[in-house]
Parts: structure tokens; C-alpha cells; sequence
């Protein structure tokens, strides 16, 4: 497969190189020229434009910082869409904004040009070793004739949904990470303050029950299959650990921003009557302030697990 690359930064650079590695015809640019010298020394070609890039390629990825780069390397004079033709595909990797990629999909779409995003998350390691992870959104039958060039790229991609899906998966992949990040922080410096050395209260809670399991498997347990009853942690108890460790943030003179938030949530559903339920029946609340309901059939969620356990993806 003929494929073009624009934007051969810190991801992209690497993501092209692997590109060539798998096999596949290689065109580039970027707008420092220099950024291309290990590509071009491989056998790849240069383009001066994303536009010449298009006109080479069956396969165009462009790896750029935001939105405002895609929107002008995408629409803009010289850019990609000036050298498409119908049945081209036009593939994002970049993380960007759903509306974006979908109204550039609309644009691409009414001259017989496919569309697809495609954000990763693996960091500049996983670039360079092919160990990432590539979250798809666009046409299906189009994910399936892309693949092989996206396996090229990391070694864990995945179809997510409709155009648009993808930026949306790496969204919350990259938001909550951040928002357990500032957690961290609070609950660490609280616990340090309060005479705990910092390697061992970090050697301490990687053997607790947070520490021992994923970020997001208490997803599967309990909220997207709706099960709260029996408790595995009943909530009237998490609220009280939470109580606690706001006190001694308090007795200690820690800021408790987040900490203090999920006391007002937990309590919240303390007081509908939940304290007897398992401690994330909390969670509800969000459901009902977002007007959504996050719920799989547990059949399919079982079967979804079960494939997450094999490997499959």
C-alpha cells in the first residue's frame, strides 16, 4: 500500500518510520524538511505539501499536534483534500476534536473520500517499539482495508464505532488518567504530611486493592453491568474511609480539594438510601446529572471480557 505521512514530530516521526519498516510505500512531509532525513534515507519520498502528499498516496495519516493544525494540513490551501480523489482515505491519527474529524468526514465524504480517526496513546516509547494502542472511528468495511497499515503502527488497534469515536475514546482514556493523577497528588502529599515516608506509603498501597487491579475494572463489576447489590464495599463504609482521610487532611493542613468532592457525592447517596449498596451505586449520580445511562447486557459484557482475557481485539 502507497501511504503518505504529514507531521514527523516526536509520535509521527517514529509512527512513519514503522510505517516503512511494515512494507508500505512511504511518502512525507512535514513542515521542517529536516524531520524526514532518517525517512528519506530509508526510501521513503518527499513531498513539498500535504496536497503532493495525497496526489502519491491510497493512504494518507497525519499526526499533528491539535485541532487547529488538522483543520488547516485537512481543509486549508494545498492540503490534503486538493490532492484526493474518490476511494483515497484520509486517516487521523492525531488527538483531536470529534466535531472536527466529523465535520472534515461530511467534507470528504461529498467527493467519494473516506475518513477515519485514529488517535494512540502508547507515548514516544510506544511509537518507536510499536506498542500502541489505536482507537478507530469511521466506516468499518474502510477500518478493514486499512489495517494492515495500521498494524504497522501498534499492535493493539481497535475498531471503536462511527467517525468520531475514536477522539471520543481517547478523551476519557487521557481525562481520567489526568483527573487520577490529581488524586494521587492530594491523597499522597496528605499521607506524607501525616508521617508516612513516600516509598513505603507507595510499596504500601500498590498492595491494596486499588493497587493490585486496573483503572478500570471496577467498570465491568459494577456499573456497566448495572450491579450494585450485593456489595462488594458496602457505600456507607466508603463513606466513612473518605471521612477519615478528609479529617486527617484537615488535622495536617492538606488541601482535600477532590477528596472533599467525593464526600459530598458519596453522602449524596447516602442520602437516597443507597448506604447498604455497594460503595460505586455513587456513580448513579453522574448517570442522572449527564441524562445517560452507561450499561452493557452482561452476556455481551462477559463475552467482551472473555475476548479482553485471550488477547483479542
Amino acid at each position: 500500500m502507497k501511504v503518505g505521512f504529514v507531521g514527523l514530530g516526536t509520535m509521527g516521526g517514529r509512527m512513519a518510520y514503522n510505517t516503512l519498516q511494515g512494507g508500505h510505500e512511504l511518502v512525507v512531509h512535514d513542515i521542517r524538511r529536516e524531520s524526514a532525513t532518517s525517512h528519506l534515507e530509508a526510501g521513503a519520498t518527499w513531498a513539498d505539501s500535504p496536497r503532493e502528499v495525497a496526489e502519491a498516496s491510497d493512504l494518507v495519516f497525519t499526526s499533528l499536534p491539535g485541532p487547529v493544525e488538522v483543520e488547516a494540513v485537512a481543509l486549508k490551501e494545498n492540503g490534503i483534500l486538493e490532492g484526493m480523489s474518490a476511494g483515497k482515505v484520509y486517516l487521523d491519527l492525531s488527538t483531536n476534536s470529534p466535531t472536527l474529524i466529523r465535520r472534515i468526514h461530511e467534507i470528504y465524504a461529498a467527493r467519494g473520500v473516506h475518513v477515519l480517526d485514529a488517535p494512540v496513546s502508547g507515548g514516544p516509547r510506544g511509537a518507536r517499539t510499536r506498542n500502541l494502542a489505536v482507537w478507530v472511528g469511521g466506516d468499518r468495511e474502510v477500518y478493514e482495508r486499512c489495517k494492515p497499515a495500521l498494524d504497522a503502527i501498534g499492535d493493539k488497534v481497535y475498531y471503536v464505532g462511527p467517525i468520531g469515536c475514536g477522539s471520543i475514546a481517547k478523551l476519557v482514556h487521557n481525562c481520567a488518567g489526568y483527573i487520577i493523577q490529581c488524586g494521587l497528588a492530594e491523597v499522597f502529599t496528605m499521607g506524607v504530611k501525616a508521617g508516612v515516608e513516600p516509598l513505603a506509603l507507595w510499596q504500601a498501597v500498590r498492595r491494596g486493592a486499588q493497587g493490585r487491579r486496573g483503572t478500570f475494572e471496577g467498570l465491568a463489576e459494577h456499573l456497566l453491568p448495572g450491579n450494585f447489590d450485593p456489595p462488594d464495599f458496602a457505600l456507607r463504609l466508603a463513606r466513612k474511609d473518605v471521612d477519615l482521610a478528609v479529617s486527617v487532611g484537615r488535622e495536617y493542613d492538606v488541601p482535600m480539594r477532590l477528596a472533599n468532592l467525593a464526600l459530598a457525592e458519596l453522602t449524596e447517596a447516602i442520602n437516597r438510601g443507597w448506604g447498604h449498596r455497594d460503595s460505586r451505586v455513587a456513580m448513579l449520580l453522574q448517570e442522572e446529572r449527564a441524562g445517560v445511562e452507561v450499561r452493557v447486557v452482561e452476556e455481551v459484557l462477559r463475552a467482551a471480557l472473555e475476548q479482553e482475557r485471550g488477547g483479542g481485539g
